[in-house]
């Protein structure tokens, strides 16, 4: 490796600090592996301090060899003390095992030995045992976990000391509280005997709709504690949206916030329902200065608290309902997908092996209980006891990077989407990010590079990436601390989740779509508003053991080493900043412009790969420039959808492609723009 000072001054750096680099690197010319050369480079020469175009230079020039023999390029590389303070390295020895390769083979052979393991590892607690801890009788699309039990999941969710910190919320002020097990426990106590002293019963449902606080998490556990079932609806959608939710699950009560404060201006939040009949509120404030006029049936957050503290959770069944959670499918009316009692099992399992996280961990992941992160969250840390941070403040911004120093978080978890956003801004600079021991990401493609920017403002903590869905409760595929970490790729399949890929002609291939091998803890047995079986396993021939696959709708490539690379979705869903939505929905709702008289939605990845970007191609009925339709359907998706799905460009074509049987080819269109999309940038400039 060889950098010339010029390099180096022409990458922001004075002459005097180019030289003093210069002599570094001539230093370690001599190491020849270009891996233990990086290791050196990253925890004793470059710092958060450095340009990052010198880190970005350093990194590309050093792997010369790995990029000659297209090999992934780690980015960190796990000392052995490290790896040997990981669950994962913990199991491996206790098994008798060698590799991470090996333990995950035995998790997906041993499904019942692994649940029975794991139930240990996490002192999950039953108030009846189960007779088997994995019951494969009527066919692994409907496998049992820890059958015949009894339990509530919320019981599991305090097993800490009473007096070990459970949350710590900050606010947009800077402000930080402070909240022990024993408080989070007690005040989930006042939330489940109020609901009871309200008169709901085991089974019934309870919305919830506010931001991430520590109230929503009481709340959250406390319906699940009562035996009620919570209904999660994203503060950030619209009337509409909210409505077609109501109407599929029908709750008794809502938890929800008057408003909600962002960057210190109000966004009216119970006014959103307040017209919605027979859906009585439990109204929590977020301030003193918005005059809430309460329904007859409404009542406010203080007078519903009960007086009892005490948490006695109602016993179910391990199948029994605990959360309705929304996923967009290929349709327009978003899947109603159900976690039951053992599906908090699979997110906890998740963090426990691949975020690795220990008792002694402060885990921040900005999300909402709208989506599935704010539940996984909830049990990934409070099951393995540890710490949860909460922000009011917005994620991509520079109050949210100051809350994560201010706190000591030391596991901290993102989409890309906020990567990017802080990279632009460079929010984290002249922080103290030392306390963090990992990044992880999840809900979009990465950008390598911004992932390279994130792990140098941490003096290069890994990225675990990590990806799945709704319908298992967690991921299929992630990082392993005990394997290198490359910026953008995954490298190990989940601890008991076994998948393959298969060709368009339903042949194991190195490029292709993931299809999950069942069973696995916390996948999905049904839907409420959908035939499970339709969605996941019809049309699909058995695996090439004869093994009984599943749908998943994600592409993946394998590369060498045992990682792998996202390629999006092969179905008609897209992720747009961290969120699943389907093009029909988008489409059904653009279409009701005046000049438009058919329209298709897609995702392309941005150039350099990435969160997708959704573009729209337009057919016209009337003169309009596409510019103007732009700023105008922008408008409508955030009045009628959803405020965060961005649309990136507008496209005029003549004629949509469709197939014989009329269903339109947007796998056609996603190749036609990318293959025109650098001449579309030369004449934009």
């Amino acid at each position: 490796m060889s950098i010339a000072i010029e390099q180096l001054v022409a990458r922001g750096l004075n002459r005097a600090k180019a030289e003093e680099l210069a002599a570094q690197l001539a230093e370690l010319a001599t190491v020849d592996d270009e891996s233990l050369r990086w290791q050196t480079l990253a925890s004793r020469v470059l710092s958060p301090a450095l340009p990052f175009a010198v880190h970005e230079l350093l990194y590309q020039e050093n792997y010369g060899q790995h990029r000659q023999q297209q090999l992934p390029c780690p980015a960190w590389i796990p000392q052995t003390e490290v790896v040997a303070k990981t669950h994962l390295a913990e199991w491996i020895g206790a098994l008798g095992l060698a590799s991470y390769e090996e333990l995950h083979d035995w998790s997906v052979t041993h499904p019942e030995q692994f649940a029975n393991k794991l139930a240990a590892a996490l002192t999950l607690c039953f108030q009846d045992p189960p007779l088997r801890g994995c019951d494969t009788s009527a066919g692994v699309e409907n496998a049992r976990w820890y059958s015949q039990a009894r339990l509530n999941i919320v019981e599991s969710c305090f097993q800490a000391d009473d007096d070990a910190l459970a949350v710590i919320a900050g606010d947009e002020q800077g402000q930080l509280k402070y909240l022990t097990y024993a408080q989070l426990k007690a005040l989930t106590a006042r939330v489940a005997n109020g609901l009871a002293e309200l008169g709901l019963q085991p089974g019934d449902r309870v919305a919830i709709c506010m931001p991430m606080t520590v109230n929503a998490v009481a709340a959250f556990l406390g319906i699940i504690a009562a035996g009620c079932s919570v209904v999660t609806i994203a503060d950030s959608f619209s009337v509409a949206e909210m409505a077609v939710r109501f109407e599929i699950t029908q709750p008794k009560r809502i938890f929800i916030q008057d408003e909600i404060i962002r960057n210190g201006k109000a966004h009216p939040l119970f006014e959103k329902i307040a017209a919605q009949q027979g859906l009585p509120a439990i109204l929590l404030r977020a301030s003193d200065s918005r005059d809430i006029q309460l329904r007859s049936e409404d009542i406010e957050w203080d007078d519903f608290l009960s007086a009892d503290n005490v948490l006695n959770c109602v016993p179910c069944s391990p199948e029994q309902e605990t959360t309705i959670i929304f996923s967009s499918g290929t349709t327009g009316q978003p899947k109603a997908i159900p976690w039951d009692h053992t599906t908090p099992i699979k997110c906890a399992s998740d963090a426990y092996f691949h975020q690795d996280v220990h008792a002694s961990d402060i885990l921040c992941w900005p999300t909402n209980l709208g989506w599935m992160m704010g539940p996984w969250l909830v049990y990934a840390g409070l099951i393995n006891k540890a710490t949860i941070a909460l922000s009011t403040a917005i994620p991509t911004g520079r109050k949210f990077c100051e809350f994560v120093e201010r706190a000591g978080v030391t596991i901290l978890g993102l989409v890309p989407s906020i990567v990017s956003e802080w990279r632009k801004h460079d929010h984290p600079a002249n922080l103290d990010w030392t306390s963090l021991r990992l990044f992880s990401s999840t809900g979009e493609c990465s950008n390598p590079n911004d992932m390279l920017w994130l792990m140098s403002r941490a003096g290069y903590r890994p990225v675990i990436e990590y990806c799945g869905g709704t319908e298992l409760g967690g991921g299929y595929i992630g990082g392993a601390l005990t394997k290198a970490a490359v910026p953008g790729l995954f490298s190990a399949k989940i601890m008991g989740v076994s998948w393959l890929l298969m060709n368009e002609e339903f042949q194991p291939s190195s490029q292709g779509e993931v299809f999950l091998e069942p069973p696995a803890i916390g996948m999905s047995t049904r839907l409420l508003n959908r035939d499970h079986h339709e969605v996941y396993y019809s049309e699909i021939p058995p695996g090439p053991q004869q093994q009984v696959l599943r749908r998943h709708g994600d592409q993946m490539e394998a590369l060498p080493g045992g990682y792998f690379r996202a390629h999006g979705r092969v179905d008609d869903a897209m992720n747009l900043g961290g969120i699943k939505v389907s093009c029909v929905q988008i489409e059904e709702l653009l279409v009701q412009h005046v000049a438009v008289r058919e329209l298709a939605a897609i995702s392309v990845p941005p150039p350099g790969g990435g969160p997708e970007q959704l573009v729209i191609y337009v057919v016209l009925q009337a003169d309009i420039s596409l510019l103007e339709l732009q700023v105008e359907m922008q408008q409508t998706m955030k009045r009628c959808l959803n405020p965060l799905f961005k649309i990136a460009a507008v496209e005029s074509i003549e004629k949509l492609p469709r197939t014989a049987s009329n269903k339109v080819m947007r796998r056609t269109l996603r190749n036609e723009y990318l293959l025109h999309r650098p001449l579309r940038q030369t004449l934009d400039r």
